[in-house]
């Protein structure tokens, strides 16, 4: 059985999708670019903003479901420019005080509303 999770202070979906499915004691979050959900502004100039809106979005998501940031065990990161990798890291670690999840990064040529991060995740509740 699963169950959408549509929480106010996320953003609204661009398509046709759910911002986040549990499933069980899983939770699936689907990526997350950096749109402030209150203003709805695009968070892209830099990418230590985007990066920090989209970290905000992502823990936003997984508290309303009920879980936490130390019950994430896997995260996949979309960037547009691999350079940005070390700016990234620095942001995204700062979101997991215990052992971080797994994950990969990789380059994309293009990604919705033309963010230059997008970050998706996994949590499992023990």
């Amino acid at each position: 059985m699963k169950q959408s999770v549509n929480i106010p202070n996320a953003p609204a979906p661009i398509g046709p999708y759910s911002p986040a499915i549990i499933a069980g004691n899983q939770l699936f979050v689907s990526g997350q670019i950096p749109l402030e959900p209150l203003s709805g502004t695009f968070k892209n100039e830099t990418i230590e903003e985007a990066t920090a809106q989209v970290m905000e979005n992502l823990k936003n998501i997984i508290i309303a479901a009920g879980f936490t940031m130390n019950d994430v065990v896997k995260c996949s990161i979309f960037l547009k420019d691999l350079n940005n990798f070390s700016a990234v890291n620095q942001i995204y670690a700062s979101y997991f005080s215990e052992t971080p999840p797994a994950r990969e990064t990789v380059e994309i040529s293009r990604l919705p509303m033309d963010a230059i991060v997008e970050i998706s995740c996994i949590a499992i509740k023990a």
